[in-house]
């Protein structure tokens, strides 16, 4: 039984074998000639076409070979026209830089000169501030031995000073005694002289009676301890009226008059008409707290006015 070969195997024995077979066997090399004629061509056509292929390729090289010493030509010529451009150029710089190497000199000349001016001037200036550096030393000097001079005088000064302040406070304190004493005399007299003169002229000029309202405080309502209540009082037909009078009068001094007054009120069951203060020193506060309390305030005597009292005659 035959074995069927494949087309690999086949293949691989027409390599192997093929070769030696068309050494061997002239019909063969025919048969195998004859079957590529149909796909390529022989000897004569090729060299035809090799030819013709050589002749084609000779007028191509022609061409370009003309075309190339065309485009040399043209080229060379801008090469010769650029030569003499960077020619022109070269000439031009070469004036260029000779003009500013010639000028850099200048210049350099130039900065040599403001060199050795400078050189001069910061050693003058230099001098300069040497000899105001050793005047200002033997100013510093003299300032501080003037300062040291001057602060020794300041400190006898001020000793000098403080002895005359502590005799001005002495004085001022010995002063305040005297003129606080003098004050409180001049105020007493003045208080009792006033007293004295509105009574008489009340009573001359009015149809009123001034008397003196004289009561012990056993209570201390008053001064928060027992002692003796003193008021001026004015009366009418019944109607009273009480007035204080003083040299000056601060708010306690008004506290004070108010407790008086309610001290008066239930003590006697009295009920007064009118509260006066008369005094040409009164402050502020204690005129708004008098006024606010329902007081009358009057700086001088002579303000004072009794129409009320004249009316109910």
């Amino acid at each position: 039984m035959q074995t069927k070969l494949t087309k690999e195997e086949i293949k691989r024995i027409i390599i192997t074998e093929l070769p030696k077979l068309l050494k061997r066997d002239a019909l063969t090399r025919e048969y195998i000639s004859s079957l590529f004629k149909e796909k390529f061509a022989d000897k004569k056509q090729t060299e035809d076409r090799f030819e013709k292929l050589l002749k084609e390729l000779q007028e191509q090289r022609q061409e370009w070979n003309k075309r190339f010493e065309q485009t040399q030509a043209e080229w060379n010529k801008k090469w010769e026209e650029n030569e003499k451009k960077w020619a022109e150029w070269n000439k031009r710089f070469e004036q260029t830089q000779a003009e500013w190497n010639k000028k850099w000199e200048e210049n350099e000349k130039k900065w040599a000169e403001w060199n050795k001016r400078f050189e001069q001037t910061q050693a003058e200036w230099n001098k300069k501030w040497e000899e105001n550096e050793k005047k200002w030393a033997e100013w510093n000097k003299r300032f501080e031995q003037t300062q040291a001079e001057w602060n020794k005088r300041w400190e006898e000064n001020q000793k000098v000073i403080n002895s005359i302040l502590e005799e001005i406070k002495l004085l001022h304190r010995k002063h305040d005694t005297t003129i606080g004493a003098l004050g409180a005399r001049w105020g007493f007299r003045a208080e009792a002289s006033f007293r004295d003169a509105i009574k008489g002229i009340l009573e001359e000029s009015f149809p009123v009676k001034v008397q003196k309202y004289l009561a012990k405080d056993e209570e201390g309502m008053v001064f928060g301890r027992p002692d003796q209540i003193e008021l001026d009082l004015i009366v009418k037909d019944g109607e009273v009226i009480v007035a204080e009078i003083k040299s000056s009068i601060s708010k306690g001094d008004v506290a004070t008059f108010l407790r008086k007054v309610r001290f008066y009120e239930q003590k006697e069951g009295v009920k007064l008409s009118r509260k006066l203060l008369i005094s040409p020193m009164i402050d502020n506060a204690a005129k708004e707290f008098a006024l606010s309390s329902g007081i009358e305030v009057y700086g001088y005597p002579e303000e004072v006015e009794f129409k009320e009292i004249q009316s109910s005659n």
